[in-house]
């Protein structure tokens, strides 16, 4: 019990500080209303367009790596079709060699029948 009573004077300290807080800062503030109405309106305009610029930047940099992917993948794409000849040209002239070797063989076996 005596736990929950220190938790009840802790949110209201909490509570009274905020207050507190809350009206030091009114009555010091350097400036009326108005003027802080108007600093605030211009920082949230200058924050605004800061987020417009890395924005653009963003989408900037964005399309320039897409363009570097496709670039990659269409080097990519062009040296294996060059592997895939290469690949079919060598079985080509292996097949050709295997079948020359083969009728010399056979015309070998022949002659000797």
């Amino acid at each position: 019990m005596a736990n929950d009573h220190r938790g009840g004077e802790l949110l209201t300290g909490v509570l009274v500080g905020i207050g507190v807080g809350a009206a030091a800062a009114l009555l010091f503030a350097p400036q009326s209303g108005q003027e802080t109405r108007e600093v605030i309106r211009e920082r949230g305009l200058e924050i605004k367009s800061r987020a417009a610029d890395v924005g653009e930047e963003s989408r900037k940099r964005a399309e320039d790596l897409g363009d570097q992917a496709r670039n990659r993948v269409e080097q990519a794409q062009a040296r294996g079709r060059l592997v895939i000849e290469e690949q079919r040209t060598r079985l080509q002239k292996a097949i050709a060699q295997g079948k020359e070797t083969y009728e010399k063989k056979r015309d070998g076996l022949s002659a000797r029948l």
